[in-house]
């Protein structure tokens, strides 16, 4: 049996058809369900409901097979220690520095970035031979610039209307954004013929979509 790790929200909502595709479908409806663990029909997955942020760890420990997550998370987390066989076009969107107009000219000082992509940010700002400071933030990153914690933010991007109504507006991309099929190394191997079944079947509703 394989275990899979996916999150609640926009992610399972759109993984569910692709996993029906497979054969994969679960008994309860984990939308509505205070479990964590789901028992699927043709008793050959499970599914386990966990944090965005908690998949690529629980997949690269071997707690799940295979695990479905956003790149955003797998690029802050670091994507050596799980295989990523599969991007699976679900959930789009953009990885975006965003600010008001002319933040990022700061004169002799350290831009100021608040984002919970700490590691992703500063990768990104390096590569352009700027250091910044970074100030870590878990929700609400439109704020951090109107009461004056922060330059601007790095943050997930879809259509923008978050971004204007607080006067803020996208810059410069970091990333493009989809959610990614990973693998546990240990399970590539142990469970071969099933992981590569269900990585054709989803390749297929994949390119069907």
């Amino acid at each position: 049996m394989l275990s899979i790790a996916v999150s609640k929200g926009r992610i399972l909502k759109d993984t569910l058809p692709l996993l029906a595709a497979a054969g994969i479908e679960p008994i309860e409806d984990p939308h509505t369900s205070r479990k964590l663990i789901f028992e699927t029909r043709a008793g050959t997955a499970k599914l386990i409901v966990i944090r965005a942020s908690d998949v690529p760890t629980f997949v690269e420990h071997g707690a799940a097979d295979v695990g479905i997550a956003g790149k955003d998370i797998l690029m802050e987390h670091g994507g050596d220690a799980v295989y990523e066989p599969l991007d699976l076009g679900i959930a789009r969107c953009r990885l975006m520095v965003a600010g008001r107009p002319g933040c990022l000219d700061v004169g002799q000082r350290r831009l100021r970035v608040a984002t919970k992509y700490v590691e992703t940010t500063r990768r990104f700002f390096a590569a352009q031979g700027r250091q910044v400071e970074l100030i870590k933030l878990y929700g609400s990153m439109e704020l951090a610039p109107l009461v004056g914690l922060a330059d601007a933010i790095v943050d997930l991007v879809d259509t923008g209307n978050t971004l204007r109504a607080n006067g803020l507006e996208p810059m410069d991309p970091v990333a493009e954004i989809s959610s990614r099929l990973i693998v546990n190394k240990t399970a590539m191997k142990m469970k071969h013929a099933e992981v590569q079944q269900l990585i054709d079947v989803l390749a297929r509703a994949t390119d069907g979509a």
